[in-house]
């Protein structure tokens, strides 16, 4: 008869409990929110982390400022990643408009009423951002390296009739892309957005398995997809776990009213089972003139969720 040591029994409960607490638990320290989204200023956003007890933040424009941060010089980046620093609070994500444009050769599904000369403007524009995307990939890198984040978000070409069409050409754009990025350790996330040919969880699956780079993943944003997809488990399931590497959340998509409320518990449930290490966002997106009492509502009900799952 097999009879174990009282060491042996010691050993064999401390291998338990690792792996009982290896699990990745949802917590406060999970949940960021996009700064401009939060409040009118900086200091408005700031004070909007330190109210929820947030210990990061996701950047796409500073308050009030009509252009992202990836496009401001180093000196202002500085400015604020010091000023963040200072407020004990770090960048989890940073959102950009790259590559959310219509891709030179290609005819978007959606376009407005153009003259000639309008069209020709455009289609000048649109070319040049695509001959610029590697400078683009640069200045968002770099902004990326200042505020000590490793997570770059990136789009996929404004959406055509038949998205699949893109999917290689996606593939190939965002992996050049990605061999850049890898070398400075950042993270491309690719966002699922209606305007655009990555719009579900499933068409997010499909482009990832033509993208082996381990450092593509898909920043989730399942509202983005409520017309096309229910969020869980239906998207929730497309999806590539270990490729997750951030998600967002919308005040539509949390508030209690909200007749478009997504059931975040169950999602944050599974991610939990899951394993997921990333962030969960707000991107309140809001605008009928009540973002910060929608900021507020939704991060309240964001927390009151996270505070059951313990």
């Amino acid at each position: 008869m097999f009879v174990m040591t009282r060491r042996e029994l010691l050993a064999a409960g401390a291998g338990c409990a690792t792996t009982l607490w290896a699990r990745t638990r949802i917590t406060r320290s999970s949940i960021s929110a996009i700064t401009d989204e939060i409040g009118k200023t900086r200091e408005e956003s700031i004070a909007f982390a330190h109210r929820y007890g947030l210990q990061f933040l996701e950047i796409r424009n500073p308050p009030g400022v009509r252009k992202e941060y990836f496009m401001l010089s180093e000196l202002e980046i500085k400015a604020d990643a010091q000023r963040f620093a200072a407020e004990g609070l770090k960048v989890s994500f940073i959102n950009t408009s790259l590559m959310k444009f219509p891709w030179p050769g290609t005819v978007p599904v959606r376009r407005r009423p153009e003259s000639p000369a309008a069209h020709e403007k455009r289609m000048a524009a649109d070319q040049a951002r695509w001959d610029g995307r590697r400078d683009l990939l640069l200045k968002g890198i770099r902004c990326a390296q200042i505020m000590g984040c490793d997570k770059l978000r990136v789009f996929t070409g404004t959406r055509i009739a038949n998205p699949p069409d893109m999917y290689q050409r996606i593939a190939e754009t965002i992996g050049e892309m990605a061999v850049l990025a890898e070398k400075e350790e950042i993270h491309l996330l690719i966002e699922n957005e209606q305007s655009q040919n990555v719009a579900t969880a499933a068409e997010t699956a499909a482009v990832l398995r033509l993208i082996p780079s381990k450092w593509v993943g898909t920043n989730w944003d399942p509202y983005n997809a409520h017309l096309l997809e229910k969020t869980y488990p239906e998207g929730y399931d497309a999806l590539p776990k270990k490729r997750i590497m951030n998600i967002q959340v919308k005040a539509k998509g949390v508030m209690p009213e909200s007749p478009e409320k997504e059931d975040w518990k169950t999602i944050m449930q599974a991610l939990e089972k899951d394993n997921y290490k990333g962030k969960i966002g707000l991107e309140t997106h809001i605008f009928d003139g009540t973002l910060i009492a929608a900021a507020n509502k939704s991060m309240a009900e964001i927390m009151r969720i996270v505070g059951e799952l313990s």
